[in-house]
């Protein structure tokens, strides 16, 4: 019957009942607080009561609220990432890095059965790690570049409290998860010498925020040394787009007087655009040049040559960060700190 003015039930007659753990309870014959704690594997409740209770939830088709069901227990089920940004920055210009990481990141959480709330965050009026005291996650993965100081000095000022962890921080003070950039660098080098490169220079920082482009010099430094030869760092200018960095050092470097025959770069941007000027100017690559870079990013595998590159194991290392955080909210002892990488051999180096 369609619902009138005389007739206004037939509209209330037609809505959808909304199953609660009350209903369960009356037709389980037992209490609401008893199906509660059923339902929750509570141990206190003997097994024919929670057979009972199971199957009159299955047959009111009653879903439980997992949400009012964490909160009753203290936890929200949520981990927090946030993705820092350099100051003003376009979104859409963020490392790919960084987002391969956020998914890897993503994909450990929910294996471990916890949902991720997502936030980008680049100034000091967007600046906010209270998740967990404001109950809306039970901890925090920072992750980020570290040329933005005003955000770590923010996020290393919280509450000794917070449970977070963090990937590129300029401090070892901070709970962290890195690359193994000192092997990756010397593997990369390594790759180069016994191609015959004799000349290799590494465009780069030794003093650069980013803590794992000293450690990849370091790596570099070091193969070279053993191979008694001497490295040479063809320095980035800082505040710039990571590619421009490369571009500008590869057109320095080219009018040097340094002679070179290979370029190691400590991320895959300055690699590319490296790789980019190097073309402008009339190299050939890899026969003149050999070109290495390090961070795995997709758009390697599209460059003209395609980039050799070192790839950090994005699986492990997402899965390190939820770890290291969980075993921090549980208040275990830390957990392994470096990511395992590989060397990926494409176009830009002699086969």
């Amino acid at each position: 019957m369609p619902a009138t003015p005389e007739n206004p039930g037939a509209t209330a007659a037609r809505r959808i009942h909304r199953v609660t753990s009350f209903d369960v309870a009356e037709v389980a014959g037992v209490s609401q607080s008893t199906v509660s704690r059923a339902l929750a594997g509570d141990a206190s409740i003997s097994e024919p009561t929670r057979q009972r209770v199971i199957a009159a939830a299955e047959k009111l088709n009653y879903q439980v609220d997992e949400n009012a069901a964490r909160l009753r227990r203290g936890k929200t089920g949520t981990l927090a990432v946030v993705m820092i940004c350099r100051d003003g920055q376009d979104r859409k210009d963020l490392n790919p890095f960084y987002y391969s990481l956020l998914g890897s990141t993503c994909a450990a959480a929910s294996a471990r059965g916890y949902e991720v709330l997502v936030s980008f965050q680049d100034s000091p009026e967007s600046f906010w790690g209270h998740y967990q005291e404001r109950r809306k996650a039970d901890g925090m993965i920072v992750i980020g570049t570290s040329e933005n100081t005003a955000a770590w000095d923010y996020f290393g000022e919280l509450e000794a409290a917070t449970n977070w962890v963090c990937w590129g921080a300029p401090s070892d003070a901070f709970q962290w998860v890195r690359s193994d950039n000192l092997a990756g660098a010397t593997l990369a080098t390594r790759h180069m010498l016994v191609r015959g490169y004799t000349r290799v220079v590494c465009i780069g920082s030794e003093t650069s925020p980013q803590r794992q482009f000293k450690e990849r010099y370091d790596g570099y430094a070091a193969a070279m040394q053993d191979a008694g030869l001497e490295p040479v760092l063809q320095r980035i200018e800082r505040g710039l787009p990571r590619e421009e960095q490369g571009r500008r050092a590869a057109a320095a470097l080219a009018t040097s007087g340094q002679p070179f025959d290979a370029i190691f770069a400590v991320s895959d941007e300055i690699a590319l655009g490296a790789l980019k000027e190097f073309e402008r100017l009339g190299y050939r690559v890899p026969d003149q040049v050999g070109v290495v870079g390090f961070d795995g990013v997709r758009a390697g595998a599209w460059s003209t040559p395609p980039l050799t590159t070192i790839e950090p194991d994005f699986e492990i290392a997402g899965t390190l960060l939820v770890d290291r955080l969980l075993a921090a909210m549980a208040g275990e002892p830390e957990t392994p700190r470096r990511v395992p990488v590989r060397l990926v051999v494409r176009g830009s180096t002699r086969p």
